[in-house]
């Protein structure tokens, strides 16, 4: 048998068994220098990765896949569809949480014991090969990968399109050492002169196509921000709690989006939408019970909390002021002080006095800080 006839069947091997543990797309491209390192940089350079300071730090293993496997050749990359239902929409005292995180499980958790099973199949096809899966976690491309491997084109609003799926999909990536057998990359794009998800965006977070600023962006602000939100974006994070998918939702190529049938990610009830009020009854050990095994998990009990006063305070209703009130007195300034900017907009009676109680007892600056500009708005 030939070398090219043995790559051949191992390619087609790999594909097949990828699609046979529940993945909806395979393409596969080879492991070579990342066009998109010297723009990553700038973009670092300009201040649009807010705190995630993990990037610069690790900067440099971007350049290269073998950064991230040494010797890669190879990547096989894969898509996983989530969308199922359709969003609910909230009414007050509840907010929206982001499609991919409605489910009962971590997307993590489900994708890597898939590349597990697709590792082994590779060790026993290939033995003594190096191979490693990653899911999104790793110093890699993925998109600029996965358009290379001919899974879609990078659309306006950075997210991966693809025609007939759309952008409502997880990414996986397994590097290895083997040659295989390559697809051809995708050279078109077919956003046109759509600019849908720029003009949607709540908070102005592309500062041009292609482009996002994270700082602005409410996926980042409610998730990965570890500090108290800026006050320019507040209002205009909306009754987003977790999340956001609004340039997706207004993308024309997701109007046919295929549906996921992986029911660890079929939406809880209690996630779409989700229910605020009831967060701030949660103690550390009730947020990690609820919590722990899915996305929610990342912001913490305090960073959920501190949203959850947001979208709370952007409801304005005075209904929400016991909950705000409990808020005002937790053990995190972070959501004391998110929950003194909420009573604030309520600007009812019970909410003054809430805050002039606040006051006289409060320690961090900070958050005393939250409470005069709030009072100051109130009075």
């Amino acid at each position: 048998m030939s070398k090219a006839i043995r790559t051949a069947e191992l390619t087609s091997k790999i594909q097949r068994e990828a699609i046979q543990l529940g993945f909806a797309s395979v393409g596969i491209c080879p492991a070579v220098p990342a066009q998109g390192f010297e723009r990553f940089r700038e973009w670092l350079a300009s201040g649009f990765a807010g705190q995630m300071t993990y990037l610069d730090q690790r900067a440099d293993a971007y350049r290269h896949p073998d950064g991230v496997l040494g010797g890669a050749r190879s990547l096989v990359v894969m898509t996983m569809n989530y969308r199922n239902a359709d969003p609910i929409r909230p009414v007050s005292g509840q907010g929206r949480v982001s499609r991919y995180a409605w489910g009962t499980a971590d997307y993590h958790d489900l994708i890597h014991a898939q590349l597990k099973q697709l590792l082994k199949t590779i060790a026993d096809l290939a033995p003594g090969s190096s191979n490693r899966g990653v899911v999104d976690t790793a110093p890699l491309f993925e998109r600029e990968f996965a358009q290379l491997a001919g899974l879609g084109w990078v659309g306006k609003h950075t997210l991966l399109l693809n025609r007939e799926a759309g952008s409502w999909f997880f990414l996986a990536v397994l590097l290895t050492d083997l040659e295989l057998e390559y697809d051809q990359p995708t050279t078109t794009d077919y956003c046109g002169t759509c600019t849908a998800c720029l003009d949607a965006c709540p908070t102005n977070a592309f500062p041009q196509p292609y482009l996002l600023d994270a700082s602005r962006c409410i996926s980042y602000l409610t998730i990965e921000l570890r500090d108290a939100m800026p006050m320019e974006l507040r209002e205009s994070v909306g009754d987003w709690v977790f999340g956001c998918d609004v340039c997706q939702e207004v993308c024309p190529w997701n109007r046919q989006a295929p549906t996921s049938q992986i029911e660890e990610l079929e939406p809880h009830s209690r996630s779409n939408p989700m229910a605020l009020e009831e967060l701030f009854d949660l103690d550390d050990a009730a947020f990690r019970a609820r919590f722990r095994h899915t996305p929610l998990w990342r912001p913490k009990r305090r960073g959920l909390l501190r949203n959850a006063a947001i979208v709370l305070g952007n409801q304005h209703d005075p209904a929400s002021v016991p909950a705000l009130n409990k808020g005002l007195n937790d053990q995190e300034s972070l959501v004391r002080g998110a929950c003194a900017w909420a009573l604030g907009q309520l600007a009812d009676e019970q909410a003054v006095k809430s805050l002039q109680e606040r006051r006289d007892v409060e320690m961090d600056p900070d958050v005393v800080n939250e409470i005069e500009m709030a009072l100051a708005g109130c009075i």
